[in-house]
């Protein structure tokens, strides 16, 4: 299953980039994540995991297996069944406005029951994050 989201946002790349970044503050700017804890000190790099909390989920690890900044950044996260990927990509636009992009993929076994099931509330997870993302970058 995948999943895509995007938001045209009034700010430059490495505003976005340093608030995408910022996984401590994501409670502060999306109720889509009531908790989030990064792992480890130091920059956020390749390898680096943050445990997130979210509404009606179970508390999930994501490690970072990707990264180009401040483009693009991928982590991942298994649960019984399901491996997730989340990728979270920044285009710079001609005008000098952003457009982010928040992808959510599935795969496993269960992965089609989750789609399933939970489909709408991905959905409606992405457009929170996506909305909340822009409201968080353009208050300067």
């Amino acid at each position: 299953m995948r999943f895509v989201e995007s938001v045209e946002i009034n700010a430059d790349v490495d505003r976005v980039w340093a608030v995408q970044t910022d996984v401590e503050r994501w409670p502060e700017w999306t109720p889509t994540v009531t908790a989030a804890r990064r792992l480890e000190p130091g920059p956020f790099t390749l390898g680096s995991a943050a445990r997130l909390e979210q509404p009606r989920l179970r508390p999930a690890v994501w490690r970072v297996t990707e990264i180009d900044a401040p483009h693009v950044f991928a982590w991942e996260s298994d649960s019984p069944g399901v491996h997730s990927r989340g990728e979270h990509r920044v285009v710079a636009l001609p005008d000098g406005r952003v457009r982010a992009e928040l992808v959510m993929t599935q795969t496993g076994p269960l992965a089609w029951l989750i789609g399933l099931i939970g489909g709408r509330t991905i959905r409606g997870y992405l457009r929170q994050e996506a909305d909340g993302l822009k409201r968080r970058c353009e208050q300067g």
